[in-house]
């Protein structure tokens, strides 16, 4: 796979990708506790603990789009668990699929410029790793 443009990667919600957006990211971590005993040597040691993600999302507000800022504000005030999807749309690509609550949601309106929106969702449950 070559370097590619961002502006490919998308981010679907329930199955509708949200609309306008102008960035979207995915973080992916895992806990490493300490496991570091008398007989480390002096070198600390670690395990694999609990793993989490985020996704994070920024955007143009456009109430047509059929995953918009009010629809994601819904899922929030809701308490909604929602399906993610984020990748690309070409075939044969990767993609990450998981449950996740949105956990914030803002709109910001500055004079004289067009209506924005970002958020985040926080990942619950396993991530898979998939080829689109």
């Amino acid at each position: 796979m070559a370097v590619f443009n961002g502006t490919n990667l998308i981010l679907k919600i329930e199955g509708a990708t949200v609309g306008h957006t102008t960035s979207c990211s995915i973080s992916l971590s895992t806990d490493l506790p300490d496991a570091t005993t008398k007989d480390s040597s002096g070198w600390n040691e670690v395990i694999a603990g609990v793993k989490s993600g985020e996704i994070s999302f920024d955007g143009l507000v456009d109430y047509s789009d059929s995953a918009n800022a009010n629809e994601i504000a819904d899922y929030l005030i809701a308490g909604t668990q929602v399906t993610c999807v984020f990748g690309t749309s070409t075939s044969g690509e990767r993609i990450y699929t998981a449950e996740g609550y949105v956990n914030s949601i803002e709109i910001s309106a500055e004079m004289e410029s067009p209506v924005s929106y970002s958020g985040s969702i926080t990942l619950t449950g396993a991530v898979t790793a998939s080829n689109n």
